[in-house]
């Protein structure tokens, strides 16, 4: 399948609440899948959201392996979540660096909760049911995000926190999630 084009911080559709999925059955939620998985993977991504690449529905998916780029973050899982819903399970917040593929070479520190529940479909139409905390749901806080029409830098709170990655951070290389 092909390699879709990521669109970028400015085009409109990404301002767009996504539509509900309501057929899993077919072949048209399978090729979403394989190439949101054939994209996010060629870009070194950690997730992508369906609105990212165009397509206006509720569909997230998300994976962390061993990836020298968080060598303190846990694995995440390959998941792919259809229709979501986050419920908070705690009122902590924690700050840390974002990127996204939607914000080339840009990072922020973006607050987000340290525990929640997330419930939706795989795509099968199965019920997945999980809670998590750290890395993991600060991954699927900024992947449902952008079915909201959210991106990330709406949910910096200063400002001075946000910026381009050589400036930010000399001399490393990062890669946009």
């Amino acid at each position: 399948m092909p390699i879709r084009p990521v669109l970028r911080m400015g085009d409109v559709r990404l301002l767009q609440r996504a539509e509900p999925v309501r057929n899993f059955n077919g072949g048209e939620l399978r090729d979403l899948l394989t190439d949101m998985f054939d994209t996010m993977r060629a870009l070194n991504g950690v997730g992508l959201a369906a609105p990212q690449i165009g397509v206006g529905l509720r569909v997230v998916i998300f994976e962390v392996g061993r990836n020298p780029r968080y060598p303190d973050a846990e694995e995440v899982p390959q998941t792919v979540l259809v229709n979501p819903v986050l419920t908070p399970l705690t009122e902590q917040i924690d700050e840390d660096w974002e990127g996204c593929l939607s914000v080339p070479g840009m990072r922020g520190l973006v607050p987000r909760y340290t525990r929640l529940r997330y419930q939706g479909y795989a795509p099968d139409g199965s019920l997945i049911d999980r809670t998590v905390s750290g890395f993991h749901a600060r991954v699927v806080q900024h992947e449902c995000d952008h079915l909201d029409g959210i991106l990330y830098p709406m949910r910096i709170r200063d400002l001075r926190n946000f910026g381009f990655n050589e400036e930010l951070f000399p001399g490393q290389e990062l890669q946009d999630d």
